[in-house]
């Protein structure tokens, strides 16, 4: 039975991928800060600031095939009033957590032969965002999808991302209805995405994919912002 790690699966989209793995005869690690009354598989608290201790927590878990990294957080402060305990909390969960996970987890693909990582982007990393170091953060994480296909690629490990458009999670309620009509006035649809939409083209990318898709983004987000 191969083994994913899913971060952020307390809730929303982490949830519905780790719900979508297990359906597919996964076993899960289900890695969150906090957890709501429902976990899929191995629950595993741990706070993704404390980045010295990432790279003993992964070699306790043992082997994982894929990785996704899923967590992030979000703040809706104004752009020219930004706590700078708020820019660390980004910065540390939204992309040095994700990098630190990669530099770890890659370490056991090696020895294994391969394995596949998959890192969940924002369509904020095309069109800029209001919470400004959200979306600096979630362009810099698929930069850093591309720089590790190419890192890892000889290792036959394939690092892909999902680039997602609004989608109906906590992060998305939790923001202003001017943004959330503003975000949502482009989209073909006419309705958020679900969670369960955006699990499925990751569970693509962690697990079908073909070996020549690799250092790529996916784009989930009902035509909002066509490339």
């Amino acid at each position: 039975m191969k083994t994913v790690l899913v971060t952020g699966a307390g809730r929303g989209i982490g949830l519905a991928v780790a719900k979508k793995f297990s359906s597919m005869d996964w076993n899960v690690l289900s890695l969150d800060k906090e957890f709501q009354a429902t976990v899929i598989g191995e629950r595993i608290s741990f706070d993704l600031r404390f980045l010295d201790k990432i790279p003993a927590l992964i070699d306790r878990l043992g082997p994982i095939d894929t990785l996704v990294n899923n967590a992030a957080v979000l703040f809706c402060d104004a752009m020219d009033s930004i706590p700078q305990d708020h820019i660390q909390e980004i910065l540390e969960v939204n992309l040095l957590a994700p990098a630190r996970l990669i530099e770890s987890v890659s370490l056991g693909m090696r020895s294994q032969g391969g394995g596949r990582i998959v890192s969940v982007g924002s369509v904020s990393a095309f069109t800029g965002h209001p919470d400004l170091w959200y979306g600096a953060t979630k362009a810099a994480l698929l930069n850093l999808t591309k720089s590790y296909a190419a890192h890892l690629g000889r290792d036959n490990i394939f690092v892909n991302a999902v680039a997602p458009g609004p989608t109906l999670t906590t992060m998305y309620e939790q923001l202003p209805e001017s943004r959330k009509e503003s975000v949502m006035s482009s989209v073909h649809s006419g309705r958020p995405c679900l969670p369960d939409e955006v699990a499925e083209a990751i569970f693509w990318l962690g697990a079908e994919s073909p070996a020549y898709v690799s250092g790529t983004t996916v784009d989930v987000n009902g035509g909002s912002y066509p490339r």
